[in-house]
């Protein structure tokens, strides 16, 4: 009764862990859909504000572009008449005509007398129809402003296409009055071309509008001169703020769009662009439908994991039943050998143990019986224990590993493990018979003999005067460097006057100069990626994978620099004191090998020198300088 009583409560507490599972996973599951979807939709919404702010603001600019540059030139042309006529009527038209070519936004310019005849154009043939009856043309005639006027859109009389007028008046230079206007055409297709190419959607539009709320020109449709003055943009938004981004109904089509609008601090223009907000949010909706198809699954997944969870708790609570009646140990080693027994069941669980464990690790059967197995290894070397029931098969075959274990008292135990798989000791499952025996001076000696060979492997490949790489060294890490990187460049330093340094303060003095420069290129090559080497004598190298001839050569003059920094006396040098040449070549295409970069860098470090020293000099310089001519080549070398 007791036992069915366990049964039940143990079945029951089963059941309600499925049960929770199962809805604390299907909360979690469309918790995170919801959350997502909310997240996804802010982040669509704020991200298109963030792009719709910005090519406002850069087609702002590139209308008050296209506006000042013609200005500019109007304003000389301004000037020129104000002051004195051209010289003669062709060559002012053909400066017109150079004025136009020069800016492709342009497609006429032409000077206007009073009455609002063409004196001058940029035309091949002069316009025989006069313009006093423009708006523009009246403008600057009632008034002195002698300002950049924007008018339009209105149908070119050449060309018949809504065409934007610049123009500026005319003044007498002596007595003020009005002597004509200047006037440059631009065609409406030209900001509606440029739109075209952007790419802002269906349903978007983007438009260019003067201070007063006229369409010059709109993308897709073509609404040029439709007056918007009186839409809430004219009427509240741009009262309240020059540029701002809202939701809104378009005007144009009906459309829910997002709208952003910038107005110009230099001309009376107004750019907007908007996006139809169904187009903003189709991305978010397809992530949506795709979140809620795959928490579907999701949710059919915990489904099925909980009917897999409630037949293995129902298995589970039976065999715990049957191991709770069910407890055997069994002693298959006398307990006075010297090496440890252990006997692990079949999830590493330590079931029986020899008393010789306390000699060997001072540890009592009590603190190892019932624990892992893992539990007494030390941490360093758990991953491979645990792997090491992969080395047991049917053979029936020993196997071994060795590991450390950690002892009470702080000293660490190296251990030999000699283990067979082996069946029937109470369990009714496979258990694992393990040999452990102390080979702590065997694996002391080993180490020390591994120590000494890694030893005798860096003096190998060490300069014993600078701890550099040496020569040997180098070469490998250059032919590997070489076979496995396209960007790759090299560095050949070289001290200058070194043999009068040595025969002026001895061998000594210029060992512990070696010493110094070594520990600066060290120092700079540190976090570069690269090698540096002593490649003989007073000579240097460095190894640069990755790294282009112009940042090699940002390392070279880092280099000099820190070099000079160590002010180290020479008095046998002209400047009085230790300076080095570097020479700087990089991979290309035209370089064979590794022999032939290192050939160019040592070239380089010879032009170096023999330009004066205490310089870094690029390989690219030299072959620049043989396709050069003459006095070009001089000023590079000058440089």
């Amino acid at each position: 009764m007791p036992s069915a009583r366990l049964h039940a409560k143990m079945q029951h507490h089963s059941t309600m862990a499925v049960w929770a599972f199962v809805v604390l996973m299907s909360a979690c599951v469309l918790g995170l859909v919801a959350w997502k979807a909310a997240l996804g939709r802010e982040t669509a919404l704020t991200r298109n504000e963030e792009d719709i702010r910005n090519l406002v603001h850069s087609l702002t600019q590139h209308a008050v572009h296209s506006f000042q540059a013609p200005g500019v030139a109007m304003s000389g042309i301004v000037d020129l008449l104000k002051y004195r006529q051209p010289d003669s009527a062709e060559r002012f038209n053909a400066h017109l005509a150079n004025t136009v070519r020069s800016l492709p936004q342009l497609r006429e310019i032409k000077v206007l007398d009073r009455n609002g005849d063409t004196l001058y154009s940029s035309s091949d043939l002069l316009p025989s129809h006069n313009n006093a009856d423009r708006d523009y043309f009246n403008f600057h005639r009632d008034n002195p402003d002698s300002g950049l006027r924007i008018s339009g859109p209105h149908d070119s009389r050449t060309t018949g296409r809504p065409t934007i007028a610049l123009s500026k008046r005319i003044s007498d230079a002596a007595t003020g009055a009005f002597a004509g206007v200047v006037m440059a055409s631009i065609p409406c297709d030209y900001f509606s071309d440029f739109y075209r190419s952007l790419w802002i959607g269906e349903h978007g539009a983007i438009s260019l509008i003067t201070g007063e709320g006229t369409m010059l020109a709109r993308w897709p449709s073509g609404s040029s001169g439709r007056d918007l003055s009186g839409t809430p943009l004219f009427q509240s938004r741009l009262k309240q703020s020059p540029d701002g981004y809202y939701r809104t109904t378009s005007p144009f089509d009906g459309i829910a769009k997002y709208f952003g609008y910038e107005q110009s601090p230099h001309y009376p223009l107004l750019v907007t662009v908007a996006r139809s907000e169904a187009q903003i949010l189709a991305g978010w909706q397809q992530a949506l439908h795709r979140d809620a198809f795959v928490a579907f699954f999701l949710l059919l997944a915990i489904a099925g994991i909980a009917t897999l969870l409630a037949r293995q708790f129902h298995y589970r609570t039976r065999l715990e039943q049957s191991l709770y009646e069910r407890e055997e140990r069994y002693r298959l080693l006398a307990d006075n050998i010297a090496d440890i027994v252990l006997v692990l069941d079949a999830k590493g669980v330590c079931r029986y143990v020899s008393q010789s464990v306390h000699t060997a690790l001072g540890m009592t059967e009590d603190m190892v019986v019932g624990r892992s197995c893992l539990d007494l290894v030390h941490p360093d070397d758990r991953e491979m224990v645990a792997r090491s029931g992969e080395l047991l098969d049917d053979s029936g075959r020993p196997r071994s590993i060795t590991f450390r274990v950690n002892r009470p008292d702080g000293a660490v135990v190296w251990l030999e493990s000699n283990f067979r798989p082996a069946e029937g000791f109470g369990t009714g499952g496979l258990s694992t018979v393990s040999v452990l025996r102390d080979v702590t001076q065997r694996r002391l000696l080993e180490e020390e003999l591994s120590t000494a060979n890694r030893r005798l492997a860096q003096l190998a490949t060490t300069d014993g005067l600078t701890r550099l790489a040496n020569r040997r060294s180098f070469d490998g890490f250059l032919r590997d460097a070489y076979a496995h990187n396209q960007l790759l460049s090299v560095l050949m330093i070289d001290i200058d006057h070194f043999k009068g340094f040595n025969d002026t303060l001895g061998h000594q003095a210029g060992d512990a100069c070696l010493r110094q420069i070594a520990g600066v290129i060290e120092s700079v090559t540190a976090n570069t990626g690269g090698q540096a080497a002593r490649y003989g004598g007073e000579e240097f190298a460095i190894v640069l994978p990755g790294m282009t001839e112009a940042r090699a050569m940002e390392v070279a003059e880092q280099l000099r620099q820190s070099i000079r920094k160590l002010d180290i006396r020479h008095p046998a040098a002209p400047r009085g004191y230790v300076t080095i040449s570097i020479g700087v070549a990089d991979k290309h295409e035209a370089c064979t090998n590794d022999i032939a970069l290192l050939r160019e860098a040592d070239i380089a470090l010879y032009q170096a020198k023999d330009t004066g020293r205490n310089r870094a000099v690029a390989a690219t310089s030299l072959r620049s300088a043989e396709t050069a001519s003459p006095p070009l080549a001089d000023m590079n070398l000058a440089g």
